[in-house]
């Protein structure tokens, strides 16, 4: 995993000297002296590989044979592109574990894949779809009219949870010459109307994204603490001096779609960056027209991206969108081929060296990571470090602060938008603890099948 593995592996463990057996049953790992706080559990929470197996097979070849695993599943009956199927394996030998005793309750686990999102809600209205998480707001709002849920068979919550938020946005891909000025990536996010998109697309249910540790305390507020200044301090001649004030926020409109202020600040910035209108073309300062592609492989966004376009476009940007399919998709990501695209990642409540792997340098470089926005940021790379070697909570916190004013200085992306649940609707015949984790539903690991319940709606 160290030498050929993804770079969401790769990347974490490079603070790892060596890992050598010293019995059956004992593994030393040595980690070298910059090792992050978190590291010992990072590796602890990787896959166990067998050796065995991998004997004479490539490691890095693509595969449609089901690697042997040690997990409490294994890979069942699967139709590449359709489904996979997952059996649970009777004598796991972690099953009676104090950390695994109520989880891992069902004998089979089935993922359907659709290509619409619309087609599988279809799927989920007439039961072959037994468990749905919504992620739009237009069909938690209005969709779920229909017979099943109508005569109580299946069932609609909204589940709070104490978790940082996702980290949701459109992000630039600042190894092309088009975004590398941070002006210019603060016009576009300017002509993005998050008011009017809520209230007209998403039926008020959102809220905006302003932080990359949105819904907790590691998000920075106010002016910097002195705590946060001692590690800012170091850095002012690399910093702009944004971040040594209030943090970044995303604008706020009037609502109207437009907003003529927004549209007029982004004219000011582009100048300042050295474009230019010729006519109805804005070029860059390089001559060539500012045509801007967002990348996607479903078409749900385009409802909140179309009037962003249209907004761009008024500035002399040729803003568009391409849909491709899923395989095409993830090939131009991993190779970085792409303007803008949109990616919601999920917060962590004790971020650590993980973050190298979305924020980092070196992962920017590497093809595949989770940096997409490539940063290259030297002062962002030495902040994940102090946050990574954090030894108290405190600590923690404040390097985070540090770190998401860098971030939102940089305008490496157009802040999306949050909510801080979960929208689950399911067919009447689970059960679950009465009381769920703190940070997530529970679901599906700490559900099981209640033959009961599903008699009663026609479903035992």
């Amino acid at each position: 995993l160290k030498t050929k593995g993804h770079p969401l592996f790769s990347q974490l463990l490079t603070q790892m000297a060596s890992a050598e057996a010293e019995s059956d049953e004992m593994l030393r790992v040595r980690l070298t002296p910059q090792r992050s706080r978190d590291l010992h559990l990072v590796i602890a929470g990787l896959p166990i590989l067998s050796e065995r197996y991998w004997q004479g097979r490539d490691f890095e070849a693509s595969t449609l044979e089901a690697p042997l695993g040690s997990g409490p599943y294994k890979v069942g009956p699967f139709e590449q592109g359709r489904f996979i199927e997952f059996e649970r394996v009777a004598d796991y030998w972690g099953k009676d574990l104090p950390v695994n005793v109520g989880l891992n309750n069902f004998d089979r686990i089935r993922y359907e894949y659709f290509r619409d999102r619309i087609v599988a809600f279809e799927a989920f209205k007439n039961g072959t779809l037994t468990y749905n998480e919504e992620y739009t707001s237009r069909i938690w709002s209005t969709g779920y009219d229909f017979p099943a849920m109508r005569e109580g068979r299946v069932k609609k919550e909204e589940i709070s949870n104490d978790a940082p938020s996702n980290v949701q946005g459109w992000y630039f891909n600042t190894r092309r010459e088009a975004f590398k000025d941070p002006r210019i990536r603060e016009a576009v996010g300017l002509a993005f109307d998050f008011e009017w998109t809520n209230a007209n697309i998403m039926f008020g249910l959102y809220k905006r994204t302003s932080s990359f540790f949105e819904n907790s305390d590691m998000k920075a507020v106010g002016k910097p603490s002195p705590e946060e200044l001692a590690l800012l301090e170091p850095f002012r001649d690399r910093l702009p001096a944004s971040v040594f004030g209030e943090p970044v926020m995303p604008p706020v409109s009037d609502g109207s779609g437009q907003d003529r202020r927004h549209l007029r600040r982004a004219e000011e910035l582009l100048r300042e960056a050295g474009c230019k209108r010729e006519g109805g073309v804005l070029k860059l300062p390089n001559g060539q027209p500012f045509r801007i592609e967002f990348l996607d492989f479903q078409p749900s966004l385009q409802p909140h991206t179309q009037p962003f376009q249209a907004n761009l476009k008024r500035l002399g940007i040729d803003a568009s969108s391409r849909i491709v399919d899923a395989a095409q998709y993830r090939s131009r990501m991993d190779a970085y081929d792409f303007d803008v695209a949109s990616r919601n990642l999920s917060g962590s409540p004790t971020p650590g060296d993980s973050l190298r792997v979305i924020y980092g340098s070196e992962a920017g470089k590497r093809p595949g990571s989770q940096n997409l926005a490539g940063i290259d940021d030297p002062v962002v790379d030495a902040l994940i470090e102090t946050l990574g070697n954090a030894k108290t909570r405190p600590e923690l916190n404040i390097a985070c602060r540090a770190l998401d004013r860098v971030l939102r200085s940089g305008h490496y992306w157009v802040p999306m938008w949050y909510r801080a649940s979960e929208w689950l609707a399911y067919w009447d015949q689970f059960s679950r603890p009465a009381t769920k984790p703190r940070f997530s539903s529970g679901a599906p690991w700490t559900w099981w099948y209640d033959a009961e319940k599903a008699k009663r709606i026609g479903r035992g």
